[in-house]
């Protein structure tokens, strides 16, 4: 069994999970494939195949399947190269950033990958443009050029020391030219990648066969020759198949309850382990500003002055999440606590009089919308906390609506609805990348938000500046107008928890910084 008393410990962040391996060692051995592929269960199915149109755990698949020109080995916590040799700015602003891509780069199907396939991946991307979609990701970027078949070189409209982190995102995978057209999101089931596995079949909703890519060159070593990843509605039934012994390992959607099981059933004959780690991603509530009521900042104060993350985390989650007041989670540089610094504790008095000082005496109308298939089993228990709680300060009248994911992203990204829940996994880690995203006339929620401040001013100025440690004024600046408006409401932060079957390795080591999971680092044990 996985000893929680003598081994497992929170960890700082999520990219130093992997040092309970030296603390323990419970998960470390060789690999054997003789048994098949090793089997992976989530809750976060992919909502496309093509890394031109995803901005969210799609992510997952593509880490495994497509490459990058940058990514992150065990261990590290800023990009290094994988599809490229080496990269760097070449001037002092930090606008010119240049790649020199491996030599013998080909597609899962024979095809050459040179400077030029990479430059088609990149320029399709906000040729596309789809709404909500990873175009937002280059905001910095002016053109970019292949000048030889091994170059690419990226000219930036302004300085951007978080450029490197953006190539490294799965968004910017690299796609082939033949397979993937210019203008249009690729339909079908395939994918046709250079990354670390090729994509041997996909049941949307249901699975992906991943089998080892033979003609891959880049960063990862792989422990294992396949993974199946199997996709589950809900929590309980993906604990059941794990239990059962259907899956290996589970990673996304373990319910809290769940969760509290599998820590309260451990004894020396479990056959399951947990693996806990401090997460970085976050959950959050948008507000439409084109709805009658979600639109007027004094009603997104009154509920920012009503809900109760505390019980919230409590009740539904069983502490298995910690409240989270600022948009920029705990662990990382510039993290605050704006909105309870400006709020306190949950007050209906001082609700009520932020609405009678706007004139607002009726109880307010709102619509909250979730999905259901995307965030984990608790999603509905939390959105029908927070009815309870507006409708009991007596200020709101709340309806409560919901759709599976993919109907779900159409409908926000059409501006259909007033309020709406949201989760962010990051991109990178770094506090950039849980402001930009959602600020500006197109982000990551389809739904503009002009902010010029921070888009105009210190967003830029921020990202100047290469020792990142030296930005957490222009961070805290930027919090204090997200506060101020309230159109975003931070909820929680999550922790990281996996679950594995006892034969399973390298668990630990999976996860990079954007707690994103590297499959090849998984493996089978051949002895105890």
């Amino acid at each position: 069994m996985f000893n929680r008393n003598r081994c497992l410990r929170r960890v700082a962040a999520i990219a130093s999970i992997s040092s309970l391996v030296a603390g323990c060692g419970v998960l470390s051995s060789d690999a054997s494939d003789d048994e098949g592929p090793i089997v992976l269960g989530t809750t976060s199915a992919p909502s496309t195949l093509d890394p031109a149109a995803s901005w969210d755990s799609s992510w997952e698949l593509f880490r495994n399947i497509y490459q990058t020109l940058l990514s992150y080995p065990v261990g590290a916590t800023t990009p290094q190269p994988d599809a490229a040799e080496q990269c760097g700015f070449s001037d002092s602003s930090n606008q010119v950033y240049r790649c020199e891509l491996r030599e013998g780069l080909t597609f899962s199907n024979g095809d050459k990958l040179d400077a030029q396939a990479v430059k088609y991946s990149i320029d399709r991307i906000r040729k596309i443009n789809v709404n909500g979609g990873p175009a937002g990701l280059l905001g910095s970027l002016e053109r970019v050029q292949a000048p030889s078949e091994h170059e690419v070189v990226f000219r930036l409209n302004k300085p951007d020391a978080t450029f490197p982190f953006v190539l490294a995102t799965p968004a910017m995978s690299i796609v082939n030219p033949g397979s993937y057209p210019a203008d249009a999101v690729r339909e079908g089931d395939g994918i046709v990648g250079s990354g670390p596995y090729t994509l041997k079949s996909y049941e949307e909703g249901e699975k992906a066969e991943l089998v080892k890519n033979d003609r891959y060159k880049g960063d990862a070593e792989l422990k294992n020759t396949a993974v199946t990843v199997r996709y589950f509605h809900d929590s309980a039934a993906m604990v059941r198949a794990l239990r059962d012994k259907e899956i290996d390992l589970t990673y996304r959607g373990l319910a809290a309850e769940d969760v509290i099981g599998l820590q309260g059933k451990r004894s020396k004959d479990e056959e399951i382990q947990l693996v806990e780690g401090t997460g970085t991603d976050i959950n959050y509530l948008v507000f439409n500003p084109k709805d009658p009521w979600a639109g007027k900042k004094a009603v997104r104060q009154a509920i920012a002055q009503v809900v109760d993350r505390a019980a919230i985390a409590h009740k539904v989650y069983k502490d298995t999440v910690d409240p989270l007041y600022s948009m920029v989670p705990k662990g990382l540089t510039g993290h605050t606590t704006g909105f309870f610094d400006d709020y306190g504790n949950p007050s209906v008095s001082k609700a009520r009089k932020i609405l009678a000082d706007a004139g607002i005496t009726q109880r307010v109308p709102l619509t909250l919308w979730y999905t259901t298939d995307r965030y984990g089993s608790e999603t509905a228990l939390e959105f029908q906390e927070l009815k309870r709680q507006l409708e009991q300060s007596g200020l709101f009248r709340v309806t409560l609506k919901s759709r599976p994911w993919k109907t779900y992203v159409a409908g926000y990204q059409k501006g259909e609805y007033p309020v709406f829940g949201r989760g962010w996994f990051p991109d990178f880690p770094d506090a950039d990348n849980f402001i930009a995203p959602f600020v500006g006339e197109q982000n990551a929620l389809g739904t503009p938000y002009p902010a010029p401040q921070i888009t105009g001013d210190l967003l830029p100025r921020s990202r100047r500046e290469s020792d990142r440690g030296n930005v957490v004024k222009e961070f805290e600046q930027a919090q204090r107008i997200l506060v101020d408006d309230a159109r975003l409401l931070p909820l929680w932060q999550g922790r990281q928890y996996v679950a594995a079957s006892r034969d399973i390795s390298g668990a630990e080591q999976a996860l990079d910084p954007s707690t994103i999971m590297m499959m090849w680092q998984l493996s089978r044990k051949t002895s105890w």
